[in-house]
């Protein structure tokens, strides 16, 4: 519970033995004020054939299991195990992010926000934490749903937190790599209040499942990209459907 908020984090995780230990302990341990912050985690195991669960279940999670590989519907497979909460918070189990920074986004939604956003592009980023073709696709994807959209986006990071009944609202679909774009894409069509806020970044442990390969990074692009394309075209119906929420 943060700020009379409760919070609830999300781990879509493959294969992340070496690193579900340490991101679920920082969680659970996370405080303010010597309160702790977040009421519990829930790590999708996206297919592992590693120790990934039962670490994790040990570190103090909630594990569900999804086979069929995909961010998006990791992600869609533990929002469907969520308990009634305030916030979600998403973060990926691999280590790369500063879990004490989860407070400047709790913060941003509790201010207000529906959606808040841990922009790398604003924060430190270590030495061989994001790859060349990561931060040109991250440039590229952020400035054209500047130019479609008109709200100014840095970045596409996966650490970010969104008020519960916000993003039950926006109906997320995608179940790949274009998840990230489709919950900021469709934020902002519907109108909510979207910011970023600057968090630093270091190298992952473990091989990254996008970047690490030619193929991976191939693909995360594609699904990005289409992605925008799809909203573009298809934004006067997500508006329609969003305002069917609460007629």
């Amino acid at each position: 519970m943060y700020r009379c908020q409760s919070v609830v984090a999300i781990i879509p995780a493959l294969n992340e033995e070496k690193a579900i230990d340490i991101v679920v302990r920082d969680l659970i341990a996370l405080t303010r004020d010597d309160e702790l912050v977040i009421d519990q985690v829930i790590v999708c195991d996206n297919g592992s054939t590693d120790s990934t669960a039962s670490v994790a279940t040990l570190a103090g999670a909630k594990v569900v299991r999804q086979d069929t590989p995909g961010y998006g519907i990791a992600c869609l497979t533990a929002m469907a195990n969520l308990p009634v909460c305030d916030i979600v918070l998403f973060v990926d189990g691999d280590d790369s992010c500063f879990i004490a920074q989860t407070i400047s986004l709790l913060d941003g939604i509790i201010d207000g926000d529906d959606l808040a956003i841990g922009s790398r592009t604003l924060g430190h980023i270590e030495r061989g934490a994001l790859t060349q073709p990561q931060m040109f696709g991250n440039w590229l994807s952020s400035h054209l749903i500047t130019l479609c959209w008109g709200q100014k986006i840095t970045d596409l990071g996966p650490f970010r937190a969104m008020r519960s009944d916000s993003l039950h609202a926006i109906e997320m679909k995608d179940k790949s790599f274009g998840w990230t774009v489709e919950m900021q894409v469709k934020a902002i069509i519907c109108g909510m209040k979207v910011n970023e806020y600057s968090v630093d970044s270091k190298v992952r442990i473990g091989e990254s499942k996008i970047s690490g390969t030619l193929s991976g990074s191939i693909n995360a692009g594609i699904g990005i990209l289409s992605m925008i394309a799809k909203l573009f075209l298809r934004r006067n119906q997500i508006i329609k459907q969003y305002k069917k929420c609460y007629e």
